[in-house]
């Protein structure tokens, strides 16, 4: 398992548009990815489970990749999020 923070820099935090590209993008790998924010957990290829984090903008999140490629997979992922997930 291996798990990394991360501050998501959106202006409109993790509205539609880039929870689908974050979705997208976990569900390539195999691994089952989590994020934690506050008190809650949400699975990263779920669009309704990200959505109902409720994710703003400067709000700090972590991952977490558990699997065969979880290293991959979490590389991609704060990548994706980093470069401004198409926004």
């Amino acid at each position: 398992m291996v798990r990394q923070k991360v501050v998501i820099k959106n202006p409109t935090g993790l509205h539609l548009r880039p929870a689908g590209i974050l979705c997208k993008e976990a569900m390539q790998f195999k691994s089952l990815i989590t994020f934690t924010f506050r008190e809650s957990t949400a699975n990263a290829k779920s669009v309704l489970s990200v959505l109902g984090a409720c994710v703003k903008c400067g709000d700090e999140v972590e991952f977490i990749c558990e699997g065969e490629d979880e290293e991959e997979a979490l590389k991609a992922l704060i990548a994706v999020i980093e470069s401004g997930l198409g926004e």
